[in-house]
């Protein structure tokens, strides 16, 4: 009996955009709407903490009205050839949804809250608001994410396994957000690496196949071009 090969897949906004999830960088974007700073950013909830819940709670209400799509399911189905960890800096839970049982979430989770005062006490709230008022062990609850101007604490778990990776693809992420983007230089050496995006990336590697196509098209046509190896 053969082993297994680890596949390790990095996966952001593009992914989820396909399932109705707006991103923040393309145009129409929530961007366009909200200063990056004001909801996102540390600064942003010292600032106005109501805001941010308020965008957050507004984020965690449209979950459970989209579903994951083929991309999300072709990388679930792929367990059944390899063994396959996600990396991923989206929030929502569409790659667990889908049956992926091996997720890292780089940026944090919409279905989670911790104190203000206790980074490590994570609960699950589901697609419950976040309220100004709600507390935890006598702190405010927040959104379980990482913002702008915060540490990104899985960071080192996620290089760890990228360094393990027989196989490495990129999905839906422009590679324009550290720390997350240098994510590809700790793939080993010799180790294929493939790009899966409709948009022109800028990629310093060059040992890169590209597949130029939208995640729900891409991701079923790269399990397909791999699933011998």
């Amino acid at each position: 009996m053969t082993t297994r090969k680890r596949l390790i897949v990095l996966t952001g906004a593009g992914i989820s955009a396909e399932s109705g999830i707006r991103t923040f960088r393309d145009m129409g974007g929530l961007w366009e709407e909200y200063d990056v700073m004001e909801v996102a950013s540390i600064d942003g909830w010292k600032k106005n903490p109501q805001l941010v819940l308020e965008f957050y709670n507004q984020r965690r209400r449209q979950l459970p009205t989209v579903e994951p799509n083929e991309a999300h399911k072709a990388l679930a189905d792929a367990q059944n050839l390899f063994n396959v960890f996600v990396i991923t800096q989206n929030v929502d839970n569409l790659h667990e949804r889908a049956g992926s049982k091996n997720v890292l979430h780089l940026h944090g989770e919409l279905t989670k809250a911790r104190p203000t005062g206790n980074p490590n006490r994570i609960i699950d709230i589901g697609y419950n608001d976040i309220n100004w008022g709600d507390t935890l062990d006598g702190y405010q609850l927040r959104p379980h994410i990482v913002w702008f101007g915060e540490e990104v604490p899985m960071m080192n778990e996620a290089i760890k396994l990228v360094q393990t990776a027989e196989i490495f693809a990129v999905i839906g992420t422009s590679l324009n957000v550290y720390p997350a983007a240098g994510l590809l230089d700790y793939a080993p050496k010799g180790c294929p690496i493939y790009l899966i995006d409709p948009n022109d990336i800028n990629i310093w590697r060059r040992d890169v196949t590209v597949i130029k196509e939208k995640a729900s098209v891409g991701v079923p046509k790269f399990i397909e071009m791999i699933k011998n190896e």
